[in-house]
């Protein structure tokens, strides 16, 4: 169901296909995937050309939850760098997880390069923009651990981020050049199609409301009246679970990530801001994120009101200033899924962080107003925060 208040900023193609379908009732498959998002589609595509039968069930649109929603940046690494990862999970696991850490922006460029996937995308790099001395301090320890490691990293002084930027609050900041954008929207329609091209049946608008086990058998149920049965089932559902598995809810905490879009920018202006095309998020606490889209909007991000929009006003923050005026498509989408643990490295108060639908261990930053003084065009990026 669209949100309400919500007009999203990634938009399908008229001629997207629509996708309806199931194997036949009472067949058994191998794997029924319940949530039609990446991690759902990712799954069904590697589970298919393994040889598997999979169904995939999802209760809306594809790409119309937190995958195709969400600011498009592909970044490597977690929350934590390599040391605190060998420090905590030792040698042997440590390593797995730097590894693969390291290797999730390769694995999404090198997917959408190798499928030919018709995915816009910038691969030029993520910018962690220092705001104090202790952030610039913990830019210095992460770039000395990924320098050592061999990654396309390096340390942004205060000139050199105002130059890629735009911004002149910046104290200076981090540089991964292993990183970039592009259109989540099209990445999960694009994976869609890849996976029912390798045999997964994909069927919209099939929101599952039983799941029963019985002699080894799960027998699955929508609301719109399949039934399916299967050896295993995946729910790919994220911070859209619900109660379809007792307990799993009271597991998850969704959080909502709110995001604004101005309109094209002027040659002049698209000079100034972004001109090469970074990801960039800042070194808050509740950090605020932003990057250029493919037909030259500045697209920002961070935390709004933790509920669904009820009125154009949830975005008043972000557009109450001059600067985006021209604001004109917005989007709210939930953001990272917290589960287990006693800390979410950002307050005690949340559990600790599982990688969430924009790929970060980390809670998205609310909109900042700049103490209520007017900006001006570049002036969001002025460093008045």
């Amino acid at each position: 169901m669209p949100i309400p208040f919500s007009d999203p900023i990634w938009q399908k193609p008229p001629a997207a296909p629509a996708f309806q379908s199931l194997f036949p009732g009472g067949q058994r498959v191998d794997v029924v995937i319940v949530g039609g998002g990446i991690l759902g589609l990712s799954t069904a595509l590697h589970a298919a050309r393994l040889g598997l039968a999979v169904q995939v069930l999802e209760a809306g649109e594809i790409g119309q939850g937190a995958s195709g929603l969400n600011g498009g940046q592909v970044i490597p690494g977690l929350k934590y760098d390599p040391e605190w990862l060998l420090e905590h999970f030792g040698p042997d696991r440590g390593e797995i997880l730097v590894n693969f850490a390291a290797s999730t922006a390769d694995a999404v460029f090198e997917l959408i390069r190798d499928e030919k996937l018709a995915v816009p995308f910038v691969r030029n790099g993520w910018i962690q923009a220092a705001h104090t001395e202790t952030a610039l301090k913990a830019a210095a320890n992460r770039d000395r651990q990924w320098q050592a490691r061999g990654a396309d990293v390096r340390l942004l002084s205060q000139t050199e981020i105002a130059a890629l930027t735009g911004a002149q609050g910046y104290l200076g900041g981090w540089l991964d050049r292993r990183a970039g954008v592009i259109d989540p929207l099209a990445y999960t329609s694009e994976l869609a199609r890849i996976a029912s091209a390798a045999g997964v049946k994909i069927a919209e608008r099939q929101k599952v409301v039983r799941l029963d086990k019985n002699a080894g058998l799960w027998r699955i149920s929508t609301e719109g009246g399949a039934e399916l049965q299967a050896k295993a089932v995946i729910l790919a559902t994220n911070a859209y679970t619900g109660d379809l598995l007792p307990g799993l809810a009271e597991t998850i905490v969704p959080l909502h990530s709110f995001q604004i879009a101005t309109a094209p920018l002027s040659p002049d202006l698209a000079a100034g801001i972004l001109p090469e095309g970074q990801a960039v998020s800042d070194s808050r606490r509740i950090l605020v994120y932003y990057r250029k889209s493919a037909d030259g909007r500045l697209v920002l991000g961070g935390r709004g009101r933790m509920a669904l929009p009820t009125s154009e006003g949830d975005w008043a923050r972000a557009r109450a200033a001059p600067a985006l005026s021209g604001a004109v498509r917005r989007c709210r989408r939930k953001a990272l899924v917290w589960s287990g643990g006693d800390d979410a490295g950002s307050s005690p108060a949340y559990p600790r962080a599982r990688a969430g639908p924009d790929g970060r261990g980390r809670l998205p930053g609310p909109w900042r107003r700049p103490d209520d003084r007017a900006w001006r065009a570049h002036c969001w990026l002025s460093g008045e925060r």
